[in-house]
């Protein structure tokens, strides 16, 4: 199960929140196992509840579906915001050598992109407003450099991780087993994680010049037919 704390859910239909909270956690797995064509009767058995219990407590599979995506929101913002206001290989090695905790929040949302959908779609844009807070974060404790654009630079940011994450899961269907998707988490971790710190911290081209000139260039774009 994915550990967590009950208050984000203690509003959910009035009640227990820890009850909640594990009908949650428990649909958070199946779904990320099986799709979102997963039941309520087999979030409710994974949960040792009632199938009404469910409805109670989130009225709706549709609006379990949305507190599961608040509580992975909520793991990946504490997660990622710790990483840029921290910035030590201390950190950033605890955070790695506890890598497959996360599997069932990063399957969970690994199959929201895969299967799309209006509440893909506003998980993915909510997940860029969270990513833009959280590197803004990083700006104010001195660890990340400030953009130009905050918004953009955190969508960009999050079409990449997410992107890459897809296409390595792709070429890679030996980890196609949902039950280890820990593994396959940690195998990919350890693919990327030296270049994407390259990159991160020290840069890819030698110099601004190309930054500026195209900064140049559509401030003040030239006309179809104009010279240079």
């Amino acid at each position: 199960m994915v550990g967590v704390s009950a208050r984000s859910t203690s509003s959910a239909g009035g009640g227990d929140p820890g009850t909640a909270a594990r009908i949650r956690d428990a649909a958070i797995e199946r779904f990320g196992r099986d799709g979102f064509t997963a039941g309520v009767r087999a979030v409710a058995a994974d949960a040792a509840v009632s199938p009404g219990l469910v409805v109670h407590y989130f009225g709706s599979k549709q609006g379990l579906r949305r507190a599961c995506d608040g509580r992975v929101r909520e793991v990946i913002v504490a997660e990622k915001r710790a990483a840029a206001t921290d910035g030590t290989a201390a950190g950033l090695l605890a955070q790695l050598a506890d890598i497959e905790r996360f599997a069932p929040v990063v399957r969970y949302v690994v199959r929201s992109m895969r299967e799309g959908g209006d509440l893909a779609a506003e998980l993915f844009e909510h997940m860029v407003d969270d990513a833009a807070r959280y590197l803004e974060a990083g700006v104010a404790a001195g660890v990340i450099r400030p953009s130009r654009d905050p918004v953009a630079r955190a969508r960009v940011m999050a079409y990449q991780g997410m992107g890459s994450m897809l296409m390595w899961l792709t070429m890679h269907p030996e980890h196609a087993d949902p039950a280890s998707f820990g593994k396959a988490l940690r195998a990919y971790m350890e693919e990327v994680t030296v270049p994407m710190l390259e990159v991160f911290t020290e840069g890819l081209y030698t110099d601004r010049s190309l930054l500026e000139e195209y900064l140049l260039y559509v401030s003040d774009p030239p006309r179809d037919g104009a010279e240079d």
